[in-house]
């Protein structure tokens, strides 16, 4: 009998034993098929696992027979969730492909350069806010874009009016002027519609934003010197999506914001509507606005048709309507104590485009798309003794093709631009009406050579009426080195064609300024390159990126204001050049809940004339931007800020002093709403604090240049409500 049981027992432990699996599988790199060492796989449910060695490679052994889940994952990288049976029916070494998400970006489609590509795999260098951060950026100010933008690295905005607030945004020291502002690939922000436009779009209803910084006039033509931004918005998904957003400041300003999105079957719509306001605000008890009084209404509706698989159109609008009132506090209250005449600045503007994109897929690597939008801008600009009022009428076309094949992308195609502004008579000075027509054709291949090295280059040929033809080549390359380290270089050539809408201009309310000729006015051209070193890598429980990158653009005889006789001003192409070079580098760490940011740009701008070398006014040479957040998903996020701006040069002659802005937010998050508190510029730094910004009288007087805050420590606090469903069936 003991023997029999002792047979039976041995039996059950061999049965055991041979039923017990053994899984090899070797873990790479999904984009550069490069093993990873270090990684990790488990069998779900259990502590049954192993760890890659030098050869990528894991082994685990034990597993039972039946169905069972196997987890891989490596730091930086996403986790794969696969399902084997056991016992396999083949034992060979399986091979698994893991994404990498240092910075959440590579799986991203990029719009900008009008292909397939995804962020990962782009040779031009573009730097993408996502939505996350978008909306965090939402909380310090929901009501335009100026801090979005304000806290990269190489961005600057340049406050253009002390009392109205009025901005512009410099890449890499370069004026506003040389920065294209898109708004889903469509150009709505130039020349006259260039002075409010940072301070009139609301960042509320954006998917994401992609920058590309230098020379990238190829697709988008004339503008683009310094760079742009490409504003994308949000589409709607078989999720409906419902969001109110409202915030209030100490600053007395009140946002309230509400988007709607859904997708049905054959038609699909968003809409984004918003008020915006703030009454006058003076923290420097100086009788002049920091903060002008205004009020602000947006409608950006989008209408979507998806009429089969291959043809899909849409149809959308972007408005905005404001009446921004700055200058003494008395005359903003409607109180002229002293019985004399006040100084205000009067701002009214409207804003109306409306924007048709219609694609149709030929086969599945290749599609036609066609692009059409109206632009209508209306502004008025009144101050004691002075009103200046203008229309803009502006249109843009475009067709192109693109074939995505699996290592070549082509794109090619022609567009249209119009831009007509018309003044309001209003003074006996001449008028400054203007009419400019470009067309250009295109071309751009993106090649993936090799494994770890891609080409993107193109060709645009413009013609532009009075000025003639223009040429614009570009090129970019990148190198995938292994799965730390990549680089990207890149360079071009781009141009701006004259117009009375500059910094300079907008500073003094285009008062006495003659009008541009192209009798005596030429486009300004330039060229310019870029080149960065990325890493990547963990580092025991955390995961670094580095991105170093480098930069040079030199504009040849820049457009300059300059002051004649009798109070007047003309702009002139002067005998020079207009270069920046310097630095960027990027840090980021990010350890369980925590990520730091740590940038730092370095930027050397600077005017030859005659011979003559000057610093270019308001550049910060060194710029220090530091973010710490603190995220437990779907909880709780919060986060500190410290910026750092050096001495700039003035147009005085002067040099300012230097400054730093701290900052820090908090945000509660439950399900469907989310609460949350921003304290920003808590150490209350003030240009005011600093000495007067104007000379002369209050009643007449001369603003100096705006290089530090004028509003100084704000808090603003509000609720996001968040409600999304599948739509029913």
């Amino acid at each position: 009998m003991k023997t029999n049981i002792f047979i039976l027992v041995a039996l059950a432990i061999c049965n055991v034993t041979f039923a017990q699996n053994t899984l090899r599988a070797i873990i790479k790199d999904a984009g550069s098929k490069e093993t990873l060492v270090g990684a990790t796989a488990f069998v779900e449910g259990t502590q049954n696992g192993g760890t890659s060695g030098a050869n990528g490679q894991i082994v685990i052994s034990r597993i039972p027979d039946g169905k069972h889940a196997v987890v891989f994952s490596y730091l930086g990288y996403g986790q794969q969730k696969k399902t084997f049976t056991f016992p396999l029916a083949d034992g060979s070494l399986i091979e698994i492909f893991l994404e990498s998400e240092a910075s959440g970006l590579e799986e991203v489609v990029i719009s900008s350069t009008r292909g397939t590509r995804t962020f990962e795999n782009i040779p031009t260098r573009i730097e993408f806010i996502g939505a996350e951060e978008l909306e965090e950026k939402g909380n310090m100010k929901p009501g335009d874009i100026r801090m979005l933008l304000n806290e990269s690295t190489g961005i600057q905005t340049q406050q253009t009016s002390p009392i109205s607030a009025n901005a512009s945004i410099r890449i890499q020291g370069l004026d506003g002027r040389y920065t294209q502002i898109l708004k889903d690939g469509f150009p709505l922000y130039s020349n006259a519609a260039s002075g409010l436009g940072l301070l009139q779009i609301p960042p509320l209803d954006l998917k994401q934003v992609e920058i590309i910084k230098g020379a990238t006039s190829t697709l988008y033509g004339g503008g683009a010197i310094a760079g742009l931004v490409n504003l994308v918005s949000k589409t709607p998904s078989d999720e409906r999506e419902w969001n109110v957003h409202i915030n209030g400041t100490s600053a007395l300003g009140l946002d309230v914001n509400g988007f709607y999105s859904q997708r049905f079957e054959k038609t699909g719509l968003t809409l984004f509507v918003s008020r915006n306001s703030n009454a006058a605000y003076d923290p420097a008890n100086i009788n002049l606005s920091a903060i002008p009084e205004f009020e602000r209404y947006n409608v950006n509706p989008r209408f979507f048709v998806y009429f089969n698989d291959r043809t899909t159109m849409e149809l959308s609008a972007n408005t905005a309507f404001e009446n921004r009132l700055g200058g003494d506090m008395r005359y903003i209250k409607g109180k002229d104590s002293d019985g004399g005449q006040l100084y205000f600045e009067d701002n009214q503007t409207q804003r109306l485009s409306a924007q048709l994109a219609v694609e149709h897929k030929l086969r599945d690597r290749s599609k036609l798309v066609l692009r059409s939008s109206y632009n209508y801008f209306n502004r008025i600009i009144a101050i004691p003794d002075y009103t200046f009022a203008g229309r803009q009428n502006s249109g843009f076309s475009e067709f192109h093709y693109l074939y995505a094949g699996e290592t070549v992308e082509w794109v090619a195609g022609a567009n249209l631009y119009t831009d007509d502004f018309s003044e309001k008579k209003r003074t006996g000075f001449a008028l400054r009406n203007y009419s400019q027509t470009t067309g250009g054709i295109f071309v751009q291949n993106t090649a993936q050579i090799a494994r770890w090295f891609g080409v993107e280059s193109g060709l645009r040929s413009d013609y532009v009426k009075d000025y003639g033809w223009v040429l614009l080549p570009r090129w970019a390359l990148l190198f995938k080195i292994n799965t730390k380290w990549t680089s990207r270089i890149g360079g071009g050539l781009g141009y701006k064609t004259p117009a009375i809408f500059t910094e300079e201009s907008e500073r003094i309310h285009y008062r006495n300024v003659f009008p541009v000729s192209s009798d005596f006015n030429k486009p300004e051209r330039s060229y310019g390159s870029n080149a960065d070193l990325n890493y990547k890598t963990p580092v025991g429980d955390a995961f670094l990126s580095v991105n170093q990158m480098f930069f040079y653009t030199c504009i040849r005889h820049p457009l300059m204001l300059i002051p004649l006789t009798g109070g007047n001003y003309q702009l002139q192409n002067i005998d020079g050049q207009v270069d920046t070079k310097g630095a960027e580098t990027n840090i980021k760490i990010r350890y369980s809940d925590f990520t730091l940011f740590v940038g730092y740009t370095f930027t050397d701008a600077n005017v030859k004339e005659n011979g003559v070398r000057s610093p270019n006014p308001l550049t910060s040479k060194h710029r220090l931007n530091n973010i710490l957040m603190y995220e437990v998903e779907d909880r709780w996020k919060i986060g500190l800020e410290a910026y750092y701006y050096s001495p700039q040069q003035l147009n005085d002659g002067t040099i300012s002093r230097d400054y730093w802005i701290c900052g820090a937010m908090v945000e509660k998050i439950w399900e469907h709403f989310s609460i949350y508190a921003n304290f920003e510029n808590f150490t209350d730094t003030r240009q005011t604090k600093f000495g007067s910004i104007y000379t002369g009288t209050v009643t007449n007087p001369l603003f100096k240049d705006i290089y530090a805050p004028l509003d100084g420590f704000v808090v603003n606090a509000g609720i996001k409500i968040k409600i999304t469903g599948r739509q029913k069936e």
